[in-house]
C-alpha cells in the first residue's frame, strides 16, 4: 500500500495542464441559430437565413470577460444544430449562406488577441444537419472541420468536446473517432488542452449547475479517463474488484478507497462549467445568476482544484446582454476586493518528523480580526498529495480552535474562515475571532508535502 501511495504521489501534470491551471477562469460563448429560434438544441434543419445579428461586437464580449477577471474564451463554433459560425468549405449550413455572411470565429479570435485574452473552440461532435452523421464517412467530415479551425484562426488554448447525443434509441448511432481527434489536435495546436468526459487533459466536473466536490483530486482512476497518460502501477485491491461503475458526477474519483481498486492513475484534473443564467443559449425573459453564487462557485472552483468555464450567451444583436455585462462587472469588482490585497505575513515551515504531516505557521505584523480567506497551494507540478488539512489557531489557554477543516489542496484552495463557536449562544461566548498566528496542519497526504505558496487576504 505504501509503495502505491508514493506512486500516486508522483502523478505529475503536463506542461499544458499546468498552463490551464494558471488561467483559472475563463468564459463559454455559446452563440449561434439557437439564438434566434429561443431553443436549448437545434434540430439540425433550421434556415441559414435565420442567423443575423445585427450589431455582432466580439470586442464588446471580451471587454465583459476581462471586467470579470476571465483570462479566455471557448467560441461554440458549432453547436449541435449543426451550423457553423465560419465559412466551412465542407458545409452550406453556415454563415456563408446567413445575411450576416462575417467570420465570426475569426472576429472572436481576433478581439481576443486585440484583448489580451486566449482563445479556444468548441466542436459539437454531434451534427443533426449532417447527411454523413451515422455512417464511417462522418469523422472525416469532421475532421476536415476540426484542422480548418486548428489551422486558419492562429494559437488555440482550448478544445472543448462534449458526447451529447439526443438521437433517440432509434436515431442515428455515430462512432467518434476521438484517437483522430486528439492526433489533430497535438499536430495542429501542440500546446492545447483537450476537454472531454474521459480525458486526456481536462474532464467535466459532473454537472451544469458549478457544484464542486467535497474533495477534488486531479489524479484519478485510468478506468474514469482512459485517454489520459497511466502513470503508475495498479492499486493494492486491483484483482479484489473493479470501478466500471465509475464516472464524471460520482462525489469522490480520486478518494483513497476508489484509487486502491484501480489498475493505474493519470492526471486529469476537472473543469466546472456552468451558464451565467438558467439556459446556455440567450433567451430573453432570463436573468443572471445571483452576484452570491457566481462568487460561490468560483470559491469552490477555482479555489478548489479546478479551473470555471462561465458561459456567456451573445443576444440576438451580437452582443452580451446588458444585465449580464453588469453582473459581470460586480463579479469582478467583489473578486478584486476579496482578493486583490494580500495581508503581509511572515510564512515558515516548522521541524516535524512526518513529511506526510507537514506544519506551517503564518505570522502577522499585529493581532487581526480581518482574515477572511487563506490561500494555499501546492506545487502542482511535483503533484498533488495532500488528503487532509486544518487551519487553527490558540485560544487564551493554550488549546487549538479550526478555523477550517478541509480535504484536498491542489492547484489552489481558498479557505473562508469561520468563527468555529458562530453558531453558539450568543450569550455564553467568550471566544473573539482574531489571531496573530495561524498553523496550517497538514493531517494526511500521500507524500511529502511540497507547498508553493501560503497567502492571507
Amino acid at each position: 500500500m505504501k509503495s502505491f501511495l508514493e506512486e500516486a504521489a508522483r502523478v505529475k501534470p503536463n506542461p499544458r495542464q499546468l498552463a490551464w491551471y494558471d488561467l483559472g477562469f475563463y468564459a463559454f460563448i455559446h452563440f449561434g441559430v439557437n439564438t434566434f429560434t429561443d431553443r436549448e438544441w437545434g434540430i439540425g434543419g433550421e434556415p441559414e437565413g435565420l442567423f443575423d445579428p445585427t450589431e455582432l461586437d466580439c470586442d464588446q464580449w471580451v471587454e465583459a470577460i476581462k471586467s470579470a477577471g476571465m483570462k479566455g474564451m471557448v467560441l461554440t463554433c458549432k453547436h449541435h444544430d449543426g451550423f457553423c459560425l465560419w465559412p466551412s468549405a465542407y458545409t452550406e449550413h453556415s454563415v456563408k449562406n446567413s445575411p450576416c455572411k462575417r467570420d465570426v470565429v475569426k472576429e472572436a479570435a481576433e478581439a481576443c488577441r486585440r484583448g489580451g485574452i486566449r482563445f479556444g473552440i468548441y466542436l459539437s461532435p454531434w451534427d443533426r444537419s449532417s447527411e454523413l452523421y451515422g455512417t464511417d464517412a462522418y469523422n472525416d467530415y469532421f475532421c476536415n472541420q476540426l484542422t480548418e479551425l486548428l489551422t486558419n484562426y492562429g494559437e488555440i488554448f482550448h478544445v472543448w468536446f462534449d458526447l451529447a447525443c439526443g438521437e433517440g434509441p432509434n436515431g442515428k448511432k455515430q462512432e467518434y473517432d476521438f484517437p483522430r481527434y486528439i492526433e489533430l489536435i497535438r499536430k495542429y495546436q501542440p500546446n492545447a488542452t483537450i476537454f472531454n468526459d474521459f480525458g486526456p487533459d481536462v474532464r467535466w466536473c459532473g454537472n451544469e449547475a458549478g457544484t464542486a466536490r467535497h474533495a477534488e483530486w486531479a489524479v484519478v482512476p485510468k478506468e474514469l479517463c482512459f485517454r489520459s497518460e497511466v502513470q503508475t502501477g495498479a492499486g493494492p485491491l486491483a484483482d479484489e474488484g473493479s470501478l466500471e461503475y465509475l464516472y464524471n458526477t460520482g462525489s469522490d474519483i480520486g478518494c483513497l478507497h476508489n484509487i486502491m481498486y484501480s489498475k493505474g492513475l493519470v492526471f486529469a484534473p476537472s473543469e466546472v462549467n456552468m451558464s451565467i443564467r438558467p439556459g446556455w443559449f440567450w433567451h430573453e425573459k432570463e436573468e443572471p445568476h445571483s452576484l452570491e453564487r457566481l462568487f460561490r462557485t468560483y470559491l469552490t472552483s477555482v479555489g478548489g482544484n479546478a479551473c470555471f468555464n462561465l458561459n456567456l450567451p451573445p443576444d440576438r444583436r451580437g452582443k452580451i446582454d446588458e444585465r449580464d455585462v453588469r453582473r459581470l462587472k460586480e463579479l469582478g469588482e467583489l473578486l478584486q476586493k476579496e482578493f486583490g490585497s494580500e495581508i503581509p505575513a511572515t510564512v515558515r515551515q516548522l521541524e516535524s518528523p512526518y513529511p506526510t504531516q507537514a506544519v506551517f505557521e503564518m505570522e502577522f505584523d499585529r493581532v487581526r480580526d480581518d482574515i477572511r480567506y487563506i490561500e494555499l497551494r501546492e506545487d502542482i507540478a511535483q503533484g498533488q498529495r495532500v488528503e487532509s488539512f486544518q487551519i487553527e489557531t490558540e485560544d487564551g489557554d493554550g488549546g487549538r480552535l479550526p478555523f477550517y477543516q478541509g480535504t484536498t489542496i491542489g492547484n489552489r484552495r481558498i479557505c473562508e474562515l469561520k468563527d468555529p463557536f458562530a453558531d453558539q449562544n450568543p450569550l455564553t461566548r467568550t471566544f473573539s475571532f482574531e489571531a496573530k498566528k495561524l498553523v496550517i496542519r497538514i493531517t494526511s497526504a500521500r507524500g511529502e508535502v511540497r507547498m508553493k505558496s501560503i497567502k492571507a487576504y
